[in-house]
């Protein structure tokens, strides 16, 4: 048993899906070539002054009602001091000590069993630009397209205990941000990043112990091996008779470790004080019902439709619901006459196999919902065999063509005539006497081996349940 006890927190950064900046009318798309998307405001010229983005304060709302949250009438905003090469004004606007969002929650299953995640807070403020290291190490650039891009920094309380809730509790604010359509969930491209502050204390302990920040974390293994690593790190640490110091860590995933960066500030190191040049925010009560009304079905409530309509056990509700594209491609196979079950397992099984093979999404998908849902319902017949089917998948992922024009085409009809069964049969027993010997003196496992040789002379088609109803008749 463990002496230590795990305490993790997450400062999950969330760029939203605005097509402006946070406070000017610049682009917030992606990849444009540097420094075109910019204007006075967004680099800190003087005189110039923010005018606040209202899509960005709906959307911060849209996701504080999504986790339970109290939304605040009257929040506002603050300058954050510091100095950094990407950060053009020498501070960020960002919320302090007045967030739009406070107290509220989300739920995340890990080894089958519920745990609420407490949040914190959730507060607007604008990116900063990207430092660009280059040169042999002797030039450095500064990137200033995603100075002003506004951000949602949803703040959870330590009640994380594990590496793996914390992967999971990442897993679930992707899925929510994607659902309600404020942030696309892109880890690769910067737009969801996290932070998290991890600290050890002895079992049974109130007190927090001393915490490091862990930074550059940008796919939920990373974050689940950055973590895993810091806590034997502390662990090390504390056994030894040593402290633990407060600081800044970045994730190397190429060596697999954490390494210093900086030590930690606290947030009377930023200096922190309201934001002149932007009065306070007042959101109306009525906004906030109307939003709150136009709220999407979320992932949980989603999963629970998922179990009670479909029959669906609690993993495959789970999985298919993470992604809201993947369960609408779902309830459209099964509207199309997929049962629901049978459906559930393909695309959990052989689609999602041959869509990572080609690094494809759900939506990129060359098989339509209407399409599984008809070679299903070939299987259903007797048409085709489950084996033939997986043939007949994999041909409908490469042609795009539907299963009854490849079961047509390429003659894979399932026999199911007992009469051309029944002879194939008896020439592989007449052909193979000592297995027969066997089987009757108890060897039952045998009874796959008769099998598989018949299917072998059929190629496949022989239907299943026929098959092994004459095989074991035959056999007696």
């Amino acid at each position: 048993m463990t002496k230590y006890e795990v305490v993790i927190g997450l400062e999950v950064h969330a760029q939203m899906l605005t097509e402006t900046k946070i406070f000017c009318g610049c682009s917030t798309k992606f990849g444009a070539e540097p420094n075109t998307q910019t204007c006075p405001v967004d680099i800190g010229m003087p005189g110039v002054l923010p005018v606040l983005n209202r899509k960005a304060v709906e959307f911060a709302i849209r996701t504080g009602l999504a986790m339970q949250c109290s939304i605040s009438p009257y929040s506002r905003f603050a300058r954050k001091n510091y100095f950094y090469p990407d950060l053009p004004k020498g501070y960020q606007v960002s919320q302090y000590e007045l967030p739009i969002c406070e107290g509220g929650y989300v739920e995340i299953v890990v080894d089958g069993q519920v745990k609420s995640i407490g949040i914190t807070r959730i507060h607007m403020e604008e990116d900063a630009g990207k430092n660009i290291h280059g040169g042999e190490g002797r030039y450095s650039f500064v990137d200033l397209n995603r100075a002003g891009v506004p951000l949602m920094e949803i703040v959870s309380e330590p009640d994380i205990r594990s590496p793996k809730e914390a992967a999971e509790y990442m897993r679930k604010i992707r899925s929510i941000v994607r659902y309600l359509g404020v942030c696309d969930g892109n880890m690769e491209q910067g737009s969801l990043r996290c932070d998290a502050n991890i600290s050890l204390r002895p079992v049974g302990q109130e007190e927090l112990g001393t915490r490091a920040e862990l930074k550059n974390m940008n796919s939920f293994r990373f974050i689940e091996k950055a973590l895993e690593y810091e806590v034997k790190r502390q662990t090390r640490i504390l056994q030894e008779g040593g402290e633990v110091v407060q600081e800044t860590r970045l994730w190397d995933a190429a060596a697999g470790v954490t390494q210093a960066m900086r030590s930690k500030e606290e947030a009377h190191d930023y200096r922190y004080f309201p934001e002149p040049d932007l009065v306070p925010i007042q959101v109306e009560q009525a906004w906030v019902e109307g939003i709150r009304s136009a709220l999407p079905e979320l992932p949980d409530a989603k999963r629970e439709r998922f179990v009670s309509r479909y029959g669906l056990p609690e993993y495959d509700a789970e999985s298919l619901t993470a992604e809201k594209a993947v369960a609408a491609w779902y309830e459209e196979a099964v509207k199309a006459g997929g049962q629901p079950k049978a459906v559930a397992n393909w695309m959990m099984g052989e689609l999602t196999r041959l869509l990572n093979e080609k690094d494809l999404s759900i939506e990129e998908s060359p098989v339509k919902p209407a399409q599984l849902a008809e070679m299903l319902l070939l299987i259903d017949k007797g048409t085709i065999s489950g084996k033939i089917a997986k043939t007949v998948f994999e041909e409908m992922c490469r042609s795009g063509k539907d299963a009854g024009v490849i079961v047509k085409e390429q003659g894979l009809l399932q026999i199911s005539d007992e009469g051309a069964i029944e002879k194939a049969v008896d020439e592989v027993i007449t052909r193979s006497q000592k297995e027969v010997e066997r089987y009757k003196a108890g060897d039952e496992k045998l009874l796959s081996f008769f099998v598989g040789q018949v299917m072998k002379a059929m190629k496949g088609k022989a239907n299943p349940q026929i098959l092994n109803d004459l095989v074991k008749k035959r056999l007696l």
